[in-house]
């Protein structure tokens, strides 16, 4: 068979060459991954303790193990889904989500329609000067990128603090009884 430039394949130089140069990087990296790789940037950080407070909260329990016995069939991957999102480790990360979250977004809503609502029914107060040709609208108007700067920061910062340990641990636990529930196959 023969490639769009009239050459046929496997010739040498080419794309096609470069076909089988992939492939035989794709075989030689699958033969490599038999054992399991720790390439996630997030376990190298959070492993090593780096961005934990010392007061940090116990981690909830971790995902039961996998209940296949023996002579069992396994599992489907939906059922080792639903198992993990009815553990208790699935609804702690669940909750310090939310309990972040939802007051953070309601605060900033809030603080959102404040603004608005002021800047349109009270022009007078918001034209008032602050210094110079500086007004109460463009201090809030600032004020309000100001707090989603803040906003952002502290999200962060709580996910890593908070979130981020148990809910790779709880990754990793899952990967490791979806892939029983596979039959060992990753």
């Amino acid at each position: 068979m023969q490639s769009s430039n009239e050459r046929p394949r496997g010739a040498g130089g080419g794309p096609d060459s470069a076909v089988g140069n992939r492939d035989d990087r794709d075989r030689a990296s699958a033969e490599t991954c038999a054992s399991p790789r720790y390439d996630d940037p997030w376990y190298d950080a959070l492993a090593s303790g780096w961005g934990e407070s010392a007061g940090a909260a116990a981690p909830a329990a971790a995902v039961p193990p996998s209940r296949t016995e023996p002579g069992e069939a396994p599992r489907a991957a939906a059922d080792v889904y639903l198992e993990v999102q009815r553990s208790a480790a699935f609804r702690e990360v669940r909750g310090r989500y939310r309990r972040f979250v939802v007051p953070a977004v309601v605060t900033f809503f809030l603080w959102y329609v404040v603004y608005v609502v002021t800047a349109t029914t009270a022009p007078g107060l918001m034209a008032r000067p602050v210094t110079g040709a500086v007004n109460v609208a463009m201090v809030a108007g600032l004020g309000q990128f100001l707090t989603t700067f803040l906003l952002t920061w502290a999200y962060a910062r709580h996910a890593r603090l908070r979130r981020d340990r148990a809910a790779l641990e709880l990754r990793w636990d899952t990967q490791e009884l979806t892939r029983g529930a596979r039959g060992g196959a990753s």
